[in-house]
């Protein structure tokens, strides 16, 4: 059991979805479900980013809106110097192991997100970040795919 989950941006975007079938509202009841059962259930910065981008490039303005709202329900969390420094290092390690988790010019938002998602438990506290694809972002801290996280 995780005390935290945090959003990768599958999830959050398919709860951003306005779509009232398929994905879309599973992933949204799933999330009041953690809710209720008294998860701390968070939105990183580096996930709303990658959300809000593509849903302003579309011109998908019940998407914002659906993503502004989450952001008002759950737990929203800034990007620091801390996790961008942690960031910078799990970026290094990645690459003096031979095994980067994107480009060489890349931002890599994964590692950003590891490194918030490290940040986001308290004293005690388990995390998880829930995803759609947890193989990067798991080389760095706990990382599931969304609907095997109860």
């Amino acid at each position: 059991m995780f005390d935290v989950v945090v959003l990768d941006s599958g999830p959050l975007g398919q709860a951003a979805n306005p779509n009232n079938v398929g994905e879309p509202p599973r992933v949204r009841a799933w999330i009041h479900n953690l809710l209720g059962a008294g998860l701390r259930v968070i939105i990183p910065e580096i996930t709303d980013y990658e959300v809000r981008r593509e849903l302003l490039r579309a011109g998908k303005a019940r998407g914002l809106t659906r993503l502004d709202e989450l952001g008002n329900l759950l737990d929203y969390q800034s990007l620091s110097t801390s996790a961008m420094r942690q960031a910078a290092l799990f970026w290094s390690e990645a690459r003096k192991a031979g095994r980067p988790t994107a480009g060489r010019e890349s931002l890599d938002a994964d590692v950003i997100l590891a490194a918030q998602a490290l940040q986001a438990a308290g004293p005690g506290q388990s995390v998880v970040v829930a995803t759609t694809n947890p193989g990067h972002v798991a080389r760095f801290i706990r990382a599931m795919v969304w609907h095997e996280i109860h």
